[in-house]
């Protein structure tokens, strides 16, 4: 009985401590809110399934070793790190780019559709295994049962997919929309000097780890 109650504390503590990081605003924020007012709420939470199943990919590396993978071999998770900075951007470019077209609501960004832009934002960031690594090494027990690592991988995702979802749901209102064709160029002009400016913050850290 104490084991599961101490099981279903470090759960629930996990997942807190993971809900806080997600809610902190950046890249995934910028991308859901984006597609959610440029093109569609569906779009939105789209992104936000994408981000959750970036979530999942990573906690699940995380919990096979790929955090203690990373502080083996550094020079791997340099190149991830770098790889991760491009591709967001890459993104923030396209936003610049068509930030003073008017509001079309098809697909700006070439070949990437909703769901692999929130993943491959996701998974562009390497700091998220390490962050799992982390998390699972000082809260988890040395042998987690079956049941605790299933209940661990839904609580990531629905952590993810959940606040982002919201997000993509207040973003893709009418009232939200409207402000949104009315101020589309400065906007977008923001968000992609903003997820520039993360992008580059990514490739300067990236220098650390070399």
């Amino acid at each position: 009985m104490h084991s599961l109650t101490a099981n279903l504390f470090s759960l629930f503590t996990i997942g807190l401590v993971q809900l806080v990081a997600v809610i902190s605003p950046g890249p995934s924020f910028l991308i859901t809110a984006q597609t959610a007012a440029a093109r569609s709420r569906s779009d939105g939470v789209k992104v936000a399934l994408g981000l959750g199943s970036g979530s999942l990919l990573w906690a699940l590396a995380a919990l096979l070793g790929l955090n203690m993978l990373f502080h083996a071999l550094p020079t791997l998770f340099f190149v991830m790190k770098v790889a991760g900075a491009l591709f967001i951007l890459w993104v923030a470019f396209q936003i610049f780019r068509h930030a003073s077209e008017p509001l079309v609501i098809e697909d700006r960004d070439g070949a990437v559709n909703p769901f692999l832009k929130g993943l491959l934002t996701q998974l562009s960031n390497p700091k998220v295994a390490v962050f799992f690594g982390s998390i699972f090494v000082s809260m988890l027990p040395a042998e987690a049962p079956l049941w605790m690592t299933i209940a661990l991988f839904a609580i990531v995702f629905l952590n993810e997919f959940s606040w982002y979802s919201i997000v993509a749901v207040l973003f893709g209102s009418g009232r939200i929309r409207t402000f949104y064709i009315g101020m589309k160029s400065w906007i977008d002009r923001i968000t992609g000097l903003l997820l520039g400016a993360l992008g580059l913050r990514l490739l300067w850290s990236a220098r650390e780890t070399t």
